[in-house]
């Protein structure tokens, strides 16, 4: 993982400690946390002898640290999170002392204002009249067609038009009830991190909405990807700063914010884009996208008078796919399933599955699935779409995927651009790359479907932003192609006469 700054915490010396605790390290987590050593500092004693001061602590087996009970079976009983920001052991507040106060702060504030009259009435109407919300439950029925069986058969697949949203995505949710918190706060000054540009966009429209300044940090190379993204965010009035350390893509993007919020946290408020970082964020990010989930069994409802059988969305570090999932977790014959970015293929090492691949950690002040090495250092992922491209992942998901609520996979670069052209031309929506691997798993999901299952796809973006990146990869494969077809004609014999035998 990441060295020791505010933006990549790190327990790498708890690791090299423990790891010289040679009859007990082979039985913990990596990284470590001070709930998982072996023993526990007790309080320090003075002797009873009056000849002498002494001071002593002894070592215990069990856990200085004990985290609330979650209960296994049933998720109506499950704390999300605890009192301790935890889901089950995910999650926490691993940041540095100049943030305490003001995550105790937002945190009491988020408490207090989600229930107050006047500030959901507030938050609903801007939704309402500004977002653009309630979003469209669709039924794709040609897409729907192109999954049915020999027989006639299949599942009915409906999107939830979160593309529809003003900006373009699902990310305005949680952008205008942060923006909303920022100013009952009285902070003078908003920050936000991005990877595909759809969270810094929906951040620089609130700021110019509510006449705030607006800084966006933005790894270089997803300003190059997302190069319209860039410009929308500044034609809104945002400053976007360019990362070019370490992966310069989300990771690095989102470590340059937290710097920049320890350093002026009594002024500033850090609107972070997913169901990531310390507590209360995920918690937060979370309850502002609910009402995706909250609609989705309402407009359920009216149209076929029941629930949905399945939800699928994709996931990077998760904010969509919560905003769905969450008002379903409870309804256990509702499946959950999060589709993660497989990038060149999941054995490849050039992927950003985390929930996949990755093991316990802890990055950017909570603990989740990380994409990580032997000695703890963060792996780089890979991802054709920006938004997916990040090494860790919500510490909620992290919870649902060990208790088994929600299933987690996988989709490849090449599978999700063969499902954002089939949506395009199957129902003339284009959809963001992030959606685009979710589309993908239809492949995969829908021939093992019962017929008449309803499946609702959270379609969390539309996919303007993505073009010009589809545009050099199809370019790129073409000439791929080219060279092939020259090399097997002119270079290869055989080559040449396995292609006239095709023609």
């Amino acid at each position: 993982m990441a060295a020791t700054t505010a933006a990549s915490i790190t327990t790498a010396a708890a690791t090299t400690a423990a790891t010289k605790l040679q009859s007990s390290s082979s039985s913990l987590l990596k990284p470590y946390s001070s709930s998982q050593l072996p023993f526990k500092f007790t309080k320090f004693t003075t002797s009873r002898a009056p000849s002498r001061f002494a001071i002593s602590c002894t070592l215990a087996t069990e856990a200085a640290v004990e985290m609330e009970e979650v209960a296994d079976s049933d998720p109506s009983q499950w704390k999300r999170p605890d009192s301790f920001g935890r889901f089950g052991k995910f999650g926490g507040k691993y940041v540095p002392e100049t943030l305490m106060y003001a995550l105790t702060e937002l945190e009491s504030a988020f408490h207090s204002l989600k229930d107050d009259p006047e500030f959901k009435k507030e938050l609903d109407g801007i939704l309402k009249d500004y977002v653009g919300r309630e979003s469209p439950l669709y039924f794709a029925e040609r897409l729907t067609e192109h999954y049915k069986r020999p027989n006639g058969e299949g599942p009915h697949i409906y999107l939830k038009r979160e593309d529809l949203n003003h900006t373009g995505a699902h990310k305005i949710n949680n952008a205008v009830g942060q923006v909303l918190l920022a100013k009952r706060l009285g902070k003078q000054r908003i920050i936000a991190e991005t990877g595909a540009g759809q969270h810094g966009v929906a951040t620089a429209t609130v700021c110019a909405r509510f006449g705030l300044p607006c800084v966006v940090y933005m790894g270089a190379q997803d300003m190059e990807r997302q190069a319209l993204n860039v410009f929308r965010m500044r034609l809104l009035g945002a400053e976007v700063r360019g990362v070019h350390s370490g992966t310069a893509t989300l990771k690095d993007a989102t470590s340059e914010a937290i710097r920049d919020w320890v350093t002026n946290v009594e002024t500033t408020h850090y609107i972070l884009g997913s169901v990531a970082g310390p507590h209360p964020f995920p918690m937060m990010v979370r309850e502002f996208h609910r009402v995706i989930g909250v609609e989705t069994r309402k407009q359920a409802l009216e149209k076929w008078g029941g629930k949905p059988d399945v939800l699928v969305a994709c996931v990077g570090g998760g904010s969509n796919a919560m905003g769905l999932f969450d008002e379903f977790i409870k309804d256990e014959d509702v499946r959950l399933i999060g589709v993660e970015a497989a990038g060149l293929g999941i054995d490849s090492g050039k992927h950003a599955a985390t929930l996949t691949k990755g093991e316990v950690g802890v990055l950017h002040g909570a603990m989740s699935y990380l994409l990580q090495d032997e000695d703890g250092q963060i792996i780089e992922p890979h991802s054709i779409s920006a938004g997916l491209d990040y090494p860790g992942v919500g510490p909620e998901h992290s919870f649902l995927k060990d208790k088994g609520r929600a299933e987690y996979y996988n989709v490849t670069d090449e599978e999700a651009l063969h499902a954002f052209k089939r949506l395009s031309r199957l129902e003339g929506i284009i959809p963001a790359l992030e959606t685009s691997h979710a589309l993908a798993y239809l492949e995969k999901l829908c021939p093992t479907l019962p017929a008449g299952t309803k499946v609702v796809l959270n379609c969390s973006g539309r996919g303007d932003k993505d073009v010009q990146t589809a545009i050099k990869y199809l370019q790129r494969n073409n000439r791929l192609m080219l060279s092939w077809l020259w090399k097997s004609y002119f270079v290869f014999p055989e080559g040449k006469a396995l292609l006239l035998s095709k023609v």
